[in-house]
């Protein structure tokens, strides 16, 4: 660029001639500049978009070429106006002797100019920038020297392309590698997430990022200098209303489009994302931190004059210094491609899983179905035989009066065995029916249903001193009877592993979080150990022995059944001797997907 600007001052002897590339703002900047002192040096200073506007540049684009010989020509005009064929006028769009704006002119003077031409820079079809002359006196060109100039400008422009083409290959081949290590992990790894978790580096050096975020399904994971998870999901939900449409965004300055990334811009003005799921909010997110730097105007960018209804140009070129905050480094397409790539290889990958998923689903299902209906089977012909031990063994103590007490114990503990079956055998029933049952969704009294269920364990516990903490509930959307069912057990649970307390203490809570409705119910009871909580939703699963602690190992599992038809989780929290915490969420009509808890 610097050659070029020599070549063109000493072939057209202008006396200031610049090199003048836009940025993707269309801003301009002095990138080369070569003259003879007559005229101020711009080298290095960035001249606004508004300088040269939008069918400023389709001009350019379109005719190479402009000479302004002399600013304070005086405009002849057209005999006649119209075209005496079309009744239109003359087109001179693409003439080289056409008048041109008087706003440009008046700029022109304001820069102490009298003559310019310009020669415009096209690389692969599109406007990159311009080769200005400039002369403090007017200056006139010939035709030959004009096409010099256009000849040496479009060696200019091939050789900007070719450079450009052979950075973009390079960096291509070894994003390339990169995206092709990124595969390996994800294909081998038990999810793309945790794949591409495990070479993390690569991920972030495939767009060279400072910092990345995954959110599938509602998991959050953080790689390298990541924002707080509470932030990436403001982007997320931003990304799924404002840009809903598309599948990749990227920018290098975020807080110009979403008003509340201000508050994170310094760790994070540039992102590039790509979602990774139409069904769900589901997005990889690369950040780049901010960069501030000094930017060196040819005058005020920001300052806009206006006389008489129209605007003027600015009248000062003196070097104004601005300090850029809340952008980064710019996304190049190279790594914009990669980043498209990634996307298109994640969307095969799951897919591929999706499809292996639904055909073990299917087996499964028969599976399920078969297990179901032998449970169902073996569960409904043990009840009749157990009901029959406790009545028969009932009978017999009342028959036989004679019996010592030895004799008698051994028959109640008959009686209070095959009753412990027989609740076994119904709750085994209700857990294999559960599978089969349709689920009513509406929405659910929470409050009432507590209430309720409180009202029906405390029947036998009248000697019991509890405290009852219970706040207002949300309205849930689900299945009233089945929800009736989880309450009752957790709340069951509580008053029992808490009766060695004087007062137990039960609290009962909700909230309401984006889009799923959070329950949680607490005790200070016996507890248990946190190593051992993934037992706790098992079935026959028991933290406590059977004989301190009535009940059948199955009322947790029947639980988590039962949630999770509701396409909601539950989890559990608790510490030896201090209490346990139960919490389930579930999803709000207008929720995809499944609520956390």
């Amino acid at each position: 660029m610097q050659a070029t600007a020599r070549f063109i001052q000493e072939l057209t002897g202008f006396d200031r001639v610049l090199v003048y590339r836009f940025d993707e703002g269309w801003n301009g900047q002095v990138a080369a500049e070569a003259g003879n002192g007559a005229l101020p040096s711009y080298l290095d200073l960035r001249f606004p978009a508004s300088d040269i506007p939008a069918q400023a540049r389709a001009l350019y684009a379109s005719s190479p070429v402009r000479l302004i010989p002399d600013a304070a020509y005086q405009p002849v005009p057209i005999e006649p106006a119209l075209n005496p064929e079309t009744q239109m006028p003359l087109d001179l769009s693409l003439a080289q002797l056409r008048s041109v704006s008087p706003v440009h002119l008046e700029y022109m003077r304001n820069m102490g100019t009298a003559a310019s031409m310009s020669v415009s820079i096209m690389v692969d079809g599109r406007l990159w920038g311009l080769v200005a002359c400039h002369s403090a006196s007017p200056h006139h060109m010939g035709v030959t020297t004009r096409d010099a100039c256009d000849f040496t400008v479009q060696s200019l422009s091939m050789r900007i392309s070719a450079q450009q083409r052979e950075q973009e290959a390079s960096s291509r081949v070894e994003l390339g590698r990169i995206t092709s290590r990124l595969l390996t992990s994800m294909a081998t790894g038990t999810s793309w997430p945790e794949g591409l978790v495990y070479v993390g580096q690569d991920l972030l050096a495939q767009v060279n990022a400072d910092g990345a975020a995954i959110i599938t399904e509602g998991i959050y994971t953080a790689l390298g200098n990541c924002l707080e998870e509470e932030d990436v999901r403001a982007v997320v939900s931003w990304l799924e209303t404002d840009r809903s449409e598309l599948d990749h965004f990227a920018t290098s300055n975020l807080a110009s489009e979403m008003v509340s990334a201000t508050s994170f811009a310094g760790r994070a003005s540039g992102i590039a994302a790509i979602r990774t799921s139409e069904l769900y909010p589901s997005w990889l997110i690369w950040f780049r931190q901010e960069v501030i730097r000094t930017v060196k105007w040819g005058g005020n960018p920001h300052k806009l004059v206006t006389e008489a209804g129209r605007i003027h140009p600015r009248k000062s070129f003196d070097t104004w210094r601005e300090q850029v905050h809340q952008h980064s480094i710019p996304w190049t397409q190279a790594e914009l491609s990669a980043a498209r790539d990634l996307r298109n290889a994640i969307v095969g990958i799951v897919l591929r899983r999706a499809e292996e998923l639904a055909e073990l689903t299917s087996e499964l299902q028969r599976s399920n179905k078969e297990l179901e209906a032998f449970s169902y089977s073996v569960s409904h012909d043990l009840r009749a035989p157990f009901r029959h031990i406790v009545g028969f063994a009932q009978l017999l103590g009342e028959r036989e009066t004679s019996l010592d007490s030895k004799s008698r114990h051994y028959l109640q503990n008959i009686s209070e065995s095959a009753l412990a079956a027989g609740r076994l055998v119904d709750d085994l029933l209700n857990f294999s029916q559960l599978g089969r049952t349709s689920i009513a969704l509406k929405k659910v009294d929470m409050n009432k249903l507590v209430e309720e269920v409180v009202k029906s364990v405390m029947l036998n516990q009248a000697d019991r001193q509890i405290e009852w903490h219970v706040d207002k509930l949300p309205v849930a959307w689900g299945d009233a009877t089945l929800l009736r069912q989880v309450w009752y057990n957790l709340v069951e649970n509580a008053v029992k592993y808490s009766r060695d307390r004087s007062p137990a203490k039960i609290s009962v809570s909700g909230s309401t979080k984006e889009d799923s409705i959070i329950y949680c119910i607490t005790d200070n009871g016996v507890g248990f150990d946190m190593a051992y909580v993934g037992k706790l939703f098992g079935v026959f699963q028991r933290l406590q022995r059977a004989e301190d602690f009535e009940g059948t190992g199955i009322g947790l599992a029947l639980v988590r059944r039962i949630v999770e038809r509701h396409n909601g989780t539950i989890k559990a929290s608790g510490e030896v001797g201090k209490g346990a915490t139960f919490t389930f969420a579930l999803p709000t009509p207008e929720r995809k997907g499944r609520a956390l808890a």
